[in-house]
């Protein structure tokens, strides 16, 4: 890995709030992510389950945590096993965690071998009354591609079948949506990165510049600040690929004249950062453009100041339509006709504005969390309101990461990131 070692308190306090939501007599087992194949012997890079990871901080493959807080035995409340480490490993692979690496690293006192899993799982299992299996029950969540979880459940209610079973997830959205101050840290150095590679890239840009140049540019400033890279696919759409709301081909060049939209943030230590800035490609915009850029920028810090403890987040998107209706009119793109005559299930700011407001952020760019439960304090946001015109060649959104407080307004990761009008334009033509 190439971020810096984590403080080891952070995963302990994650399974405590885990454990601690846990029914009585329960264990739970957490499975990490397969090696995907591409073809013939090539592999993509390893991806940790956010999960496992969360709870153990271990990120390495063929990792399995199992919590079992009313275990007889003291040593079998926390067990993880790990891939037995050797020279050959070692020589054609990297070294794996050994076992004192593994406590140092999660706090898990008891360490076995993946060879021992059997044996202590069903020893474990014969205890317990219930097992807590772990899904991937995200909203967007794509569950085609069978998992290291999905081949475990199987086994486990085959080799268990009278046990209870209950579902991890709930709870660990619960634990995930809520981030400890080291959580924040972590994205904060996030940001921190991602905010370099936009000064880099701020006098960078000219007309001629290829979108996949700014790419690379960020690419470079991430890579040598410890990041693994983009938190998720980037975003560069100049001109009408801007109103393309998931563009990524990053293949056209950038005109004299048009305004780019970027949607792109590093990743440190596996938390994702997620901003948007847009920029005009001759370091000016038109009079039109700031207008809009300006709207936009009103109804994003507007809608952050919504975010506070107590706020239901379907109420919070219906207050920032409000906000974007308004500016809508003022510039003429909806007129009071087209409010009266709107589909109330389809507002008439949604021609221009078609996407929600806020997601969570943590671990995943789409982190988990509850959409119909109450906002609270630790929560991470982001904030990105956007204005579409295809007919203008013009999209503007902006984008910041923020902390809910438990009073006064979110805290802004990405306060030191540039988003004023005149202090793009500035850095651009410095």
């Amino acid at each position: 890995m190439k971020y810096l070692p984590i403080d080891k308190t952070l995963f302990i306090d994650n399974r405590k709030r885990f454990t601690a939501l846990m029914k009585p007599n329960s264990l739970a087992v957490f499975n990490s992510n397969d090696i995907v194949t591409t073809s013939a012997d090539s592999t993509k890079p390893f991806e940790q389950h956010r999960d496992i990871l969360h709870l153990s901080g271990v990120d390495q493959e063929e990792s399995i945590l199992v919590l079992f807080p009313n275990a007889s035995k003291e040593q079998h409340k926390e067990v993880l096993f790990l891939k037995e480490t050797n020279e050959t490993i070692a020589i054609w692979e990297g070294e794996k965690l050994n076992k004192q690496q593994a406590f140092e690293t999660s706090g898990i006192k008891t360490v076995y071998w993946l060879s021992q899993f059997e044996r202590v799982f069903k020893e474990l299992a014969c205890e317990a009354e219930r097992i807590y299996l772990n899904t991937n029950e995200h909203l967007r969540a794509n569950t085609e591609a069978e998992t290291r979880e999905d081949r475990f459940i199987k086994t486990c209610k085959a080799n268990c079948p009278l046990h209870e079973y209950e579902r991890s997830a709930p709870l660990m959205h619960r634990v995930r949506s809520i981030k400890n101050d080291i959580e924040i840290a972590l994205m904060q150095e996030a940001c921190n990165i991602t905010e370099k590679g936009v000064r880099r890239i701020l006098p960078f840009i000219k007309p001629g510049v290829m979108e996949y140049n700014i790419e690379a540019e960020l690419m470079h400033e991430f890579l040598n600040n410890r990041s693994k890279g983009f938190a998720y696919t980037p975003i560069i759409g100049s001109g009408y690929s801007a109103c393309v709301l998931h563009y990524i081909e990053n293949n056209k060049e950038c005109k004299d004249g048009d305004v780019i939209l970027m949607d792109f943030g590093a990743e440190y230590a596996n938390y994702a950062s997620d901003l948007t800035r847009c920029v005009p490609v001759n370091g000016k915009f038109t009079p039109r453009q700031k207008d809009v850029y300006n709207a936009v920028l009103r109804v994003k810090n507007e809608a952050t100041k919504l975010l506070v403890p107590g706020t239901m987040l379907n109420d919070y998107h219906v207050e920032v339509g409000k906000l974007m209706e308004s500016e809508l009119l003022g510039l003429g793109l909806i007129d009071q006709t087209d409010i009266k005559n709107q589909d109330p299930s389809w507002p008439a700011y949604k021609k221009y504005f078609m996407h929600g407001t806020s997601h969570y952020i943590g671990l995943d760019t789409h982190d988990v969390g509850f959409w119909n439960a109450p906002i609270e304090a630790n929560m991470a946001f982001t904030v990105e309101p956007g204005i579409y015109i295809p007919k203008e060649n013009l999209g503007i959104r902006l984008e910041d990461d923020v902390i809910v407080q438990s009073k006064g307004e979110p805290f802004n990761l990405m306060r030191n990131i540039p988003i004023e009008a005149n202090e793009i334009e500035d850095l651009m033509n410095a």
